[in-house]
């Protein structure tokens, strides 16, 4: 396994870190959210997943995007090789729901919202956070297209789409399509087939939700809450390797593909370190084969 995976022609750590926890409701207070993305920038991180809609309910879009933004000025050490990828085409209502926009004309003044919180001569990664049932994909797609046109956006990604939509985006962005944000974990499965179809194209998937409910163990076994039995085989090999189901979980994901880039929430500093160490957990293949069964 490698320590690192492709974004198109970006090179990032083979953890990312999704940042939803740090802004949305149940967020840590600001001292701690930065504390977190420092933490996952030391431990090796260099894929930061944002979005516009990333904020409490009754909030102001872009709050998740600014926090980022912060984090990362105010971080000591090297931050060029760090992509920052947010998204557009979501929203949220005053009761805590969410929302969905794929008008172009949305679109394209979210991407420019964006940049200019995100600061910086471009968005890294751009990505359609889910279709539009009231807008014709490819409609939302030539939206995409005129932002990376415009060089608002470098590279462009897709989210919570099937393989048909895929293949549709990759027609309409061609080579600068570089990802897929799907939810897949130990608990879903559900999205093998685009899983596979990434694969075959060489697109980044990007789990998210990855862990899918697994309970966290500390290091000497004792789970830190009521052992789920569906999660079986994920605790026995992290009790045999000394490590959390967390990690194992991660490394599993890593080993379904080299084109699979998990990127694991977290709200405190230990924990974005723990999943950062999924990338150096190399899984035997007796390992594998319990885990790939474990449903």
């Amino acid at each position: 396994m490698t320590s690192h995976r492709m974004l198109g022609d970006v090179r990032v750590g083979a953890i990312g870190f999704g940042t939803m926890p740090l802004s949305i409701e149940g967020r840590p207070d600001e001292a701690r959210a930065v504390a977190t993305v420092h933490a996952a920038l030391d431990a090796g991180v260099t894929l930061l997943d944002t979005a516009d809609s990333y904020h409490p309910p009754g909030g102001t879009p872009g709050e998740g995007e600014l926090l980022v933004a912060r984090a990362l000025a105010s971080y000591g050490g090297r931050t060029d090789d760090v992509l920052v990828a947010t998204k557009g085409g979501r929203g949220r209502t005053p009761d805590g729901g969410w929302t969905v926009d794929g008008r172009p004309e949305h679109l394209r003044r979210a991407a420019e919202g964006s940049a200019r919180r995100l600061g910086g001569d471009a968005i890294g990664l751009y990505q359609l956070h889910k279709p539009d049932p009231a807008v014709p994909y490819a409609e939302s797609l030539g939206a995409v297209r005129e932002l990376l046109d415009a060089g608002t956006v470098r590279l462009a990604g897709i989210s919570n789409v099937d393989a048909a939509q895929i293949r549709l985006a990759r027609e309409a962005l061609g080579d600068r399509l570089v990802s897929v944000q799907n939810r897949y974990s130990p608990a879903v499965r559900d999205g093998e087939a685009e899983l596979r179809l990434c694969a075959e194209l060489g697109l980044a998937f990007l789990p998210w939700s990855p862990l899918g409910g697994i309970s966290r163990s500390s290091l000497d076994g004792t789970s830190a809450q009521e052992e789920d039995p569906q999660f079986g085989a994920f605790h026995r090999v992290a009790r045999a390797r000394g490590v959390s189901p967390q990690r194992v979980a991660l490394a599993w994901l890593l080993s379904r593909s080299d084109t699979v880039l998990p990127i694991p929430g977290a709200s405190r500093p230990e924990t974005v370190r723990d999943s950062a160490g999924a990338a150096s957990l190399t899984l035997t293949e007796a390992e594998r084969s319990s885990l790939d069964g474990d449903r």
